[in-house]
């Protein structure tokens, strides 16, 4: 968390919000978050402009005008805020914070992050390319070219005896689907999150396929899920929440056949599910 809805939905308002703006200060209250010597990262990013801001899996990527680009990871708890000059302060804006960008304009961007385990990275934005080759992420599942073929083609190729949950959320496989949207997911297919990929039948793969077009979409048109810490970069929660069908519903009625809904442990994260709707 954030998982691509949220990292999407930031990334489309601080479009709107600071490209074309100039960065003429930033303050690190804590320097390990960048992962540059912090005189480096100040001489590059200070007196730059924000050409764009682009996003591959959770991480966003802003290009500046200076041929680098500043890549944030936000990780668990991160959260990018912008304020504009002279609007009032909220507590979300600086509990927590570590990172602020002053503009020219007298607006700022607040970077907060609870567990401290985001990052500020510097890229030469020519070796953008090179730096996610390395990374090995999975294909964006929004993009046109993330076609059922190519969906089941990663499957099979990736361990059939992997269970469903974990291999949706392995990012080598598929970029930006974490714990929620995996739940989410699996229980619109109607497939346990414990099945085994070699026990899955065709039609069962269409219906995840589908779903996880289905369920990223809708996640985004409502600005994402605020379910722990997330905010989008208007300080404002997301409104997805209200549409979780499992996730984080462990003893509740599921919503569509009253069954209980019930959590296991799978490789250290939990997956939700209803017994009976997503059956073994």
């Amino acid at each position: 968390m954030p998982e691509l809805p949220e990292v999407e939905t930031i990334r489309s308002q601080l479009e709107k919000l600071i490209v074309g703006k100039k960065i003429i200060k930033v303050d690190v209250y804590l320097p390990r978050m960048v992962k540059s010597p912090l005189d480096k990262f100040r001489k590059i990013v200070v007196g730059s402009k924000i050409e764009g801001i682009n996003r591959r899996a959770k991480i966003l990527i802003f290009k500046l005008s200076n041929k680098w680009s500043m890549l944030v990871h936000l990780k668990l708890s991160g959260r990018l805020i912008f304020r504009r000059k002279g609007e009032a302060l909220k507590d979300e804006d600086t509990k927590w914070n570590h990172l602020i960008y002053y503009f020219s304009d007298g607006s700022r961007l607040f970077h907060n992050d609870l567990r401290q385990f985001g990052y500020v990275k510097l890229i030469e934005t020519d070796k953008l390319a090179d730096f996610f080759k390395k990374e090995k992420l999975g294909p964006e599942p929004l993009e046109k070219d993330f076609t059922f073929e190519k969906f089941r083609e990663i499957l099979y190729s990736h361990g059939l005896h992997a269970k469903i949950k974990p291999f949706l959320m392995d990012q080598k496989n598929i970029a930006g689907i974490g714990n929620i949207y995996s739940d989410e997911v699996l229980f619109l297919a109607g497939v346990h999150p414990l099945r085994k990929i070699s026990e899955l039948k065709e039609k069962e793969i269409r219906k995840i396929f589908e779903a996880i077009k289905k369920i990223l979409k809708e996640a985004i048109k409502l600005r994402g899920t605020s379910a722990d810490t997330y905010l989008d970069a208007k300080g404002e929660e997301g409104g997805y929440i209200s549409h979780l069908k499992v996730y984080g519903r462990e003893g509740e009625k599921c919503k569509k056949c009253g069954s209980i809904i019930q959590r296991v442990k799978i490789g250290g994260r939990s997956a939700h599910f209803c017994p009976k709707c997503q059956k073994m």
